[in-house]
């Protein structure tokens, strides 16, 4: 079954904590045209949101309250720069080349998504994991069995969504840049990157101008990864 196709059943249960944001990306979904590059990642992060729900459903995570305490955190991350997007705010420089370049004619699918995904595990993934520590009174270490088994699923995920957008062998080949653009970057990398990330700024929590100075650079830098993603190919 196609990723963007994909939608968890379930039979009649409690509400989850992660429901609500699963809510919110319905409803941006159908607002959104399917055209927008936004939207293209709100599908992708969707069908994903909606995975590891079904995960920590079926007993799939160590500590199930861990798990839904990250993925909500996780998630308002990026639901917040919706927000300070429609709002006339700046969001995140992480986010603002997707906002920027959501229209462009020239950037395909895969491209979009890449650049959801960069922002979102490059930069709000290690904010993620400090905000869960400091909601669950634990340290780093306690989390990281929940973000290696968020990162288990996203990996099995990714591929799916090369699978989904990639253009087609008639589309694009061996020397079409794209295929260049898409295979330097790395979610594994980017993971590891971010579990880095999380695990310093915890250490400096207690020096607030040396925690939001590295923030801030992480931001900027994972901001440009995204803009080079974007590149337009026409």
């Amino acid at each position: 079954m196609a990723l963007m196709e994909h939608v968890a059943t379930r039979a009649d249960r409690h509400p989850s904590p992660v429901d609500s944001v699963v809510e919110r990306m319905h409803a941006l979904r159908d607002d959104w045209p399917a055209t927008d590059g936004v939207a293209v990642f709100n599908r992708v992060y969707l069908a994903v949101t909606q995975e590891i729900d079904r995960h920590i459903d079926g007993g799939g995570f160590p500590d199930r309250r861990a798990a839904a305490t990250l993925d909500v955190l996780f998630a308002r991350r990026y639901l917040a720069a919706v927000d300070a997007a429609a709002e006339g705010r700046r969001p995140p420089a992480c986010w603002r080349p997707l906002f920027q370049y959501r229209r462009h004619p020239g950037v395909r699918p895969l491209q979009f998504a890449l650049a959801g995904i960069n922002a979102h595990i490059g930069h709000d993934l290690a904010l993620a994991v400090v905000d869960a520590c400091r909601a669950l009174d634990c340290e780093p270490a306690g989390l990281e069995a929940e973000f290696d088994r968020v990162g288990d699923i996203l990996t099995l995920l990714e591929e799916r969504i090369r699978e989904d957008l990639m253009p087609g062998p008639d589309l694009l080949e061996i020397a079409d840049p794209l295929t260049h653009l898409v295979g330097s970057w790395s979610l594994d990398r980017a993971r590891e990157g971010a579990w880095s990330a999380a695990r310093l700024l915890w250490e400096v929590r207690e020096l607030p101008g040396l925690a939001e100075e590295f923030t801030e650079r992480l931001d900027t830098g994972v901001g440009l990864v995204g803009r080079c993603l974007l590149t337009p190919w026409r």
